[in-house]
């Protein structure tokens, strides 16, 4: 195996180095105005990372929309990412995952009152919502932060606490999408999936290793793990913990990290687990659906439960054939997120001031 490794990481080196040149040559022609990027008379709050995926956009995404939804007319806008539809596309709460991707469409059904668009081309995208929405006050832009023509009034970078930026290296050979010094671009730095206990001083040594310029917030969040609820009722009870202690879990996902979800189960639910994991944003079909019945079925003990994310029941819904049992044992873990050491204070202000003051 570290023979393949070691071949692999020679094979992929030079492609690094060519993919790599030729993203810090974009950035360099944005940055001296050779490419133009684009402004706006609204505020516009980029979220975005410069790891591959599984870094919580959605849920720090959501916690803007709590945030803001109250006093401001808000819009969310991403790429859409795996949706079949072309082009700009404006949900209502009846969209489908492959209209709108799961992550849009986690947003619509928890927030119907905003408007939740799609377009890989952001510059139309929010044109259109501006035409559209007059009195649009902010618009919050998903997975943006390579996205260079479009300028926005706040950038909001993502960095796992599990993956720093300096100890990855530049795709194909690792995880990220362009060097890690580019990080300068952003205005706040987010260190998501932080261990709850992360103390002050164990901040401050990340802090100095990150190398944030002076004018950078950097803030530190975890993810709280929210009640079971059952993934096919339509006004799901929340169950504890405590009801399916110690039973077998057939944990399903189709996400870049199942990990977390994983060691949050088998801490305070039951250790065991049988893992049934597809890639991110995975398509379910009715052959997945057979295969997910029966590995569910082949385990053994009396006391089974399915547990799934969030963003996954945004692909699972859509089958309604399934037998009762099956739908009645079926649920997911909602998340949202925490900020450590009452920095939210801090965090919420930043933010609130700058959709104000613009």
């Amino acid at each position: 195996m570290q023979k393949i490794k070691k071949i692999l990481r020679i094979v992929l080196f030079p492609l690094s180095l060519v993919y790599g040149f030729i993203i810090y040559v974009r950035n360099r022609l944005y940055d001296y105005k050779i490419l133009t990027s684009h402004q706006f008379n609204i505020p516009i709050i980029s979220v975005g990372n410069i790891t591959v995926g599984g870094t919580g956009k959605t849920p720090h995404i959501e916690y803007l929309v709590n945030l803001l939804k109250d006093d401001f007319k808000l819009a969310t806008l991403s790429r859409g990412y795996k949706r079949k539809t072309k082009g700009f596309f404006l949900s209502n709460i009846h969209s489908t995952d492959r209209e709108i991707g799961d992550e849009p469409r986690q947003i619509k059904q928890k927030y119907p009152d905003i408007e939740v668009a799609v377009d890989a081309k952001r510059v139309n995208g929010i044109n259109q919502l501006i035409s559209r929405f007059p009195n649009l006050n902010v618009i919050l832009l998903d997975d943006a932060f390579q996205h260079r023509k479009v300028k926005p009034s706040l950038s909001v970078l993502l960095v796992d606490y599990n993956r720093p930026l300096l100890k990855d290296f530049i795709m194909p050979l690792g995880m990220l999408r362009e060097q890690a010094f580019e990080k300068k671009r952003a205005d706040i730095i987010i260190v998501t999936k932080c261990p709850e206990n992360f103390e002050l001083s164990q901040q401050e040594i990340f802090k100095s290793k990150l190398n944030a310029n002076s004018k950078q917030q950097i803030y530190f969040t975890c993810f709280e793990y929210g009640k079971l609820k059952n993934v096919f009722r339509t006004t799901p009870n929340q169950v504890s913990y405590d009801s399916y202690k110690d039973y077998d879990i057939l944990m399903l996902t189709g996400i870049a990290n199942p990990k977390p979800l994983k060691s949050f189960l088998e801490k305070n639910v039951s250790e065991k687990i049988h893992l049934l994991t597809y890639p991110d944003h995975y398509d379910f079909k009715d052959s997945d659906i057979n295969n997910i019945q029966r590995k569910y079925t082949a385990i053994q003990s009396k006391k089974k439960v399915i547990v799934t994310t969030e963003k996954d029941v945004m692909r699972l819904q859509k089958f309604k054939d399934i037998n009762n049992e099956f739908k009645e044992a079926f649920y997911f873990i909602p998340i949202q997120v925490k900020f450590l050491n009452n920095q939210s204070n801090s965090f919420n202000k930043q933010v609130i001031n700058h959709v104000r003051k613009n």
